[in-house]
């Protein structure tokens, strides 16, 4: 149970939460604290990274990930918890220089993968929000 006396929410392959589709800040805040562990403390810190970079950002949660744009229903990235790592997907992150390390078979997607060591460049991530946020974000 919850705080609030909610059932805690099912944890999927990898130990993404499974977290009803809604828009705004409580779906976001409920997928970050149900997010387990070191994985919980990576995606904290990134909503804090892209939230302190673009303040008036949108979010959602939709197909249990958190989502960030510029507009409702356009989105500039994503995270998603995996067994071994958090998947920061940018939507649009072939075009930001220098791109995220690691390409996808889409071939605009870039992610950037923040593993249990914890270390995040965390100057970077701002620097490729920033940059995404500038960018027509993909509509879902």
């Amino acid at each position: 149970m919850t705080d609030d006396g909610k059932p805690q929410p099912r944890l999927l392959s990898g130990g993404n939460p499974q977290i009803a589709k809604g828009y705004g800040e409580a779906p976001v805040r409920a997928w970050l604290a149900a997010a387990p562990g070191w994985k919980g403390d990576v995606c904290l810190r990134l909503d804090a990274v892209i939230s302190a970079t673009v303040p008036q950002v949108c979010k959602a949660v939709k197909w249990n990930s958190p989502l960030y744009g510029m507009a409702q229903g356009e989105w500039f990235l994503g995270l998603h918890c995996l067994t071994r790592y958090v998947k920061v997907a940018f939507f649009t992150g072939a075009g930001l220089v220098p791109p995220p390390p690691v390409a996808s078979k889409q071939p605009d997607v870039r992610y950037l993968h923040v593993f249990e060591d914890g270390r995040l460049d965390e100057a970077q991530v701002a620097d490729w929000v920033a940059q995404a946020s500038r960018v027509p974000g993909v509509r879902m």
